[in-house]
């Protein structure tokens, strides 16, 4: 009997070892290095990157082996020194991490022998701070906890962001990275850090390109452990009035923006206060009539929005205040359509729900969409921004809806651009909350 119970143990034991084994709470990419410009990229659905191994070289006979001899497989101790630093500090705090595999080939650190380059990481929830160049990243927490920066990059990597009003000679050089740890040396372990967008202090990766400084990071108890990340059910950007066009942005890793609270004045006399006087401090009843309606109907829908506080200054609700713009969203499910210029968006549910309108825009905000065939002159303005609440009440609890994107129907916010339709949009049950999304 003793013997059988044991038996059944080491079954269970085994059984359980291998469900461990096969479940692994995070991810694995693999790139083997077949052609000369492999690209090894690493992507977060929702949160941001932390690298916990990465190997360029050979641990195992089995992987990356089609076509090649047992030569060429048989070192498996074959490892490029440096590498998983290299990794972490490209990739670590990022949403979307690009690697190529050339960066890793010199010195080759076993030839002869097939490489690949393999890591393992996992997502974190993470804060993001965006601060276009000459203006300043304020990352705040609560003050029961402090900060702890997972990656900062100053440069650019792509088009849209700190574009606003930018020529494209200024924002076309995306391959200008230059990942830094000055924030974390500086913010790390503090309730609350300011810290300058500015060559001066970061240097100058790209001479004549309009940079801006991206940081990713979390709040945690002193002396807490970080590898789950720290879990907060929504987003708060917080953005202080230090400059004349300083801009607010709201982002989704996954889904689409929802903006539930925003102010532009003052509510705390913690937030936004270095270097301020007690008097500057003092009115945490001060906001701005209309910043919730203006954030909302700006940035409802969208996966990314960009507001220039300067659009918030007047009239001052509350002057010798020193004010900030604080705003409470959540990502929420949502599909999207797109109508190009004289052609039809359609937007359809299935019969037993109907459509709810989280956010839709007429216009134009990037050269990428529906721009196949046409002359930059019609694209290239992209600060061609027209919200617009006719879809919604249109369409709002049918089953499935028409609606052209034409000039007629919504104004032309942009004479001699092409614009586009662009709608996002749940399926709901009539009458259900919508207030975290479907």
């Amino acid at each position: 009997m003793a013997a059988s119970l044991r038996f059944r143990a080491a079954l269970l034991l085994s059984a359980m070892a291998l469900l461990l084994t096969a479940v692994y709470a995070g991810e694995q990419v693999t790139t083997c290095d077949w052609y000369a410009l492999n690209i090894h990229r690493l992507h977060c659905d929702h949160g941001v990157i932390n690298v916990e191994q990465a190997l360029y070289g050979r641990s195992s006979s089995l992987i990356c082996h089609e076509g090649k001899s047992h030569q060429e497989l048989a070192n498996v101790r074959c490892a490029q020194q440096g590498t998983f630093d290299k990794i972490k500090t490209r990739c670590n705090g990022k949403t979307v991490c690009e690697v190529g595999i050339n960066d890793l080939r010199n010195p080759d650190p076993c030839p002869g022998t097939f490489k690949y380059l393999q890591t393992n990481f996992t997502c974190l929830h993470a804060f993001t701070s965006v601060a276009c160049e000459q203006s300043e990243a304020y990352l705040y927490c609560d003050p029961q906890t402090v900060i702890f920066v997972y990656g900062a990059d100053y440069g650019r990597r792509d088009r849209v962001t700190c574009a606003n009003k930018r020529q494209l000679k200024a924002i076309e050089n995306t391959n200008c990275l230059h990942p830094t740890d000055i924030v974390a040396s500086r913010c790390n372990g503090k309730h609350s850090c300011r810290i300058a967008a500015t060559n001066y202090l970061f240097g100058d990766p790209c001479v004549g390109t309009y940079k801006y400084l991206e940081v990713s990071y979390t709040c945690h108890s002193p002396g807490s452990d970080l590898k789950n990340g720290y879990f907060y059910a929504g987003e708060q950007v917080t953005t202080c009035d230090w400059y004349a066009l300083n801009i607010h942005r709201l982002h989704c890793d996954h889904g689409v923006i929802n903006v539930e609270q925003a102010l532009y004045g003052r509510s705390s006399s913690l937030i936004c206060h270095e270097g301020k006087s007690h008097q500057e401090l003092a009115n945490v009843r001060c906001a701005q009539q209309g910043t919730f309606d203006k954030i909302k109907t700006r940035c409802n829908g969208k996966t990314v929005c960009e507001v220039g506080i300067n659009e918030l200054r007047n009239p001052d609700p509350c002057p010798g205040t020193f004010k900030y713009l604080q705003t409470n969203f959540t990502c929420v499910y949502a599909f999207t359509s797109v109508a190009c210029e004289q052609s039809e968006a359609y937007l359809y549910c299935d019969p037993q729900t109907v459509i709810f309108v989280y956010g839709a825009d007429y216009g134009r905000r990037d050269r990428v969409t529906c721009a196949n065939k046409r002359q930059l002159k019609a694209i290239e303005n992209t600060n061609c921004l027209h919200p617009t609440d006719i879809v919604a009440s249109r369409c709002n609890g049918k089953h499935s809806c028409r609606i052209a994107a034409t000039n007629y129907l919504f104004g032309d916010p942009c004479v001699g651009t092409y614009k586009y339709l662009e709608v996002s949009y749940t399926c709901h049950s009539p009458g259900s909350d919508l207030k975290n999304g479907y």
